[in-house]
């Protein structure tokens, strides 16, 4: 801790648990425990692939970063998981219904979610309640499928406008 005229400063409030998908680990729910004995805030990173677990953290969570992947009519397509947008649906209802402040954000590259499919998104979400909505860069990874970077590029001014319509507040990443 610092001393500040005379008021402490942290240099850490919280921890975000990220990498992967976090809900996998059986131990967060006692990490996030940890974290906050500490004094600390806890946020999370998620897909929201494991609703039950989500739900039982949400509680103990100041903040979730959710990742919408695309239109949930286009999820299985996109994740080559069948009924997965099942699970990232139920995890967004239980997000908007907890009161935590959260990011809600959709990794983009043209590609691998179509036109259509994004603003199909857009309005999804509007439609959920979601006020603000972060349309982020695809960063190539090693296991990527085959979309290739020299492919990439925000949407066109078209769809830019019409999403800026149909979905809610847009910010870019």
């Amino acid at each position: 801790m610092l001393e500040t005229l005379g008021r402490r400063v942290g240099l850490l409030d919280g921890v975000v648990f990220s990498g992967g998908e976090p809900t996998t680990d059986p131990q967060l729910a006692q990490a996030v425990d940890q974290v906050r004995a500490l004094g600390l805030e806890a946020g999370l990173h998620t897909a929201g692939i494991y609703p039950d677990r989500l739900a039982a953290l949400l509680p103990d969570l100041a903040w979730v970063g959710f990742d919408i992947k695309t239109d949930f009519a286009a999820y299985d397509a996109l994740t080559r998981r069948r009924r997965s947008a099942v699970a990232t649906r139920r995890s967004l209802d239980h997000l908007m219904a907890s009161g935590v402040a959260y990011e809600i954000r959709t990794t983009y590259h043209p590609t691998l979610i179509s036109d259509q499919a994004l603003l199909d998104c857009a309005r999804t979400l509007k439609a959920l309640g979601v006020r603000d909505w972060v349309l982020q860069r695809w960063r190539p990874r090693d296991d990527a499928p085959s979309a290739k970077v020299s492919d990439w590029h925000w949407p066109d001014d078209a769809l830019m406008q019409a999403l800026g319509i149909a979905g809610p507040s847009l910010t870019l990443r």
